[in-house]
């Protein structure tokens, strides 16, 4: 099997959702629950053509991700579509409750289905108040018996802690495993736990569902990389609705890559210039090997689950894909090779370098005063 080439991370930039979770980042954002339905400006078709594996490279692992319901807009499926036959491998985030979407889903070819993995967020809450709890668990198991891969992982937060053994006892009784779970963030303050427990208390509490992901989460969370990060290269983010394309969650240029088919698309790395607090995404990122000298875990660990009939959530094909290290697919630099994609950078954007440092700058003197 072909390894993994590059991780694109694509923005479905729907806002719209079914769902009104208290914890979602999304609500940290002044404007950005406007309930908006994309407007794609290209079909599925050309989305496909434009992320195909030859213009990529290789064959690539692809997010799709809204910040609403990912799964709202009528074009998703056929853009789904699209990417699979060009050869991909997708996961799609989403809540799970859309049963329609899924019917439409469970029709692709066996052979593309095999390649496609769902991350169902399971917001328990939401789905006791909406009443659509058995519709979560039927759509996973509706997609785990046409061949998808699945994985389920859960937003801890404050208001779940009385309900902790409920959810361990229906995920054990629905999927045969507890849930995976990820570690909330609060956007409004530089990135920091989503809680009022002490981090010690946090770690306890939630520690209990024995999750690879929580544990790789929490032990990235809060560290500023200063490594050289291949993101930007070995990494992208995608506008799905215009085509504009950034290196990563912060960017020292962008560019569109969907407007003009024939110009090749340009792979230029973040390096040490990242300007986050943190990788807050580390559980893909890093675990894929965009820092290739840190030594992790597989991105396969924080999706894959074994239940207790020894079946996994994730199937072969997709597990063996979701283990590889793009550095098994791509070349690490040259000293000479990264002062040379420096300077392409610079010749791109030239105020590149000047934006990097007040992002610096900002984020020291915003740290400074909790000091």
């Amino acid at each position: 099997m072909e390894k993994v080439k590059r991780l694109i991370n694509c923005s479905i930039p729907v806002s719209a959702c079914n769902f009104h979770c208290n914890y979602c980042y999304i609500s940290h954002y002044e404007g950005r629950r406007k309930n908006r339905m994309p407007k794609f400006k290209y079909d599925a078709d050309y989305i496909g053509k434009a992320l195909s594996a030859n213009r990529l490279g290789g064959i690539c692992l692809f997010n799709l991700c809204g910040d609403g319901e990912t799964l709202l807009p009528r074009e998703v499926p056929k853009i789904i579509e699209a990417l699979l036959k060009e050869g991909h491998f997708l996961e799609v985030v989403t809540n799970g409750t859309l049963t329609e979407r899924f019917d439409e889903i469970a029709k692709f070819d066996i052979e593309l289905l095999k390649r496609l993995e769902f991350k169902f967020s399971f917001h328990y809450m939401e789905l006791l108040h909406t009443d659509t709890i058995n519709d979560f668990f039927n759509n996973i198991k509706k997609m785990k018996k046409v061949g998808c891969s699945f994985t389920v992982e859960l937003t801890p937060h404050d208001e779940l802690i009385p309900f902790i053994q409920d959810i361990k006892t229906v995920c054990k009784e629905k999927l045969g495993a507890f849930c995976q779970v990820t570690v909330a963030r609060n956007d409004a303050s530089d990135m920091d736990y989503l809680t009022k427990l002490s981090l010690t208390e946090y770690k306890k509490t939630w520690g209990t569902f024995n999750s690879p992901m929580f544990e790789f989460k929490l032990s990235t969370f809060g560290i500023k990389r200063k490594e050289y990060c291949y993101a930007g290269d070995w990494v992208l983010y995608v506008n799905l609705e215009t085509g504009k394309t950034s290196q990563c969650y912060c960017s020292r240029f962008e560019q569109n890559i969907f407007e003009n088919l024939n110009k090749p698309i340009t792979f230029l790395p973040i390096g040490k210039n990242c300007t986050m607090p943190h990788c807050y995404n580390s559980h893909a990122l890093l675990t894929l090997g965009a820092i290739p000298e840190l030594d992790t875990i597989t991105y396969s660990d924080v999706r894959n689950r074994q239940c207790d009939d020894g079946t996994e959530w994730l199937n072969p094909e997709v597990k063996e894909f979701f283990s590889g290290k793009f550095c098994e697919n791509n070349a690490i630099y040259t000293t000479m090779e990264k002062i040379k994609k420096e300077l392409q950078i610079g010749i791109i954007n030239p105020k590149s370098i000047l934006h990097g440092v007040r992002q610096k700058t900002s984020f020291i003197k915003r740290n400074f005063k909790k000091i």
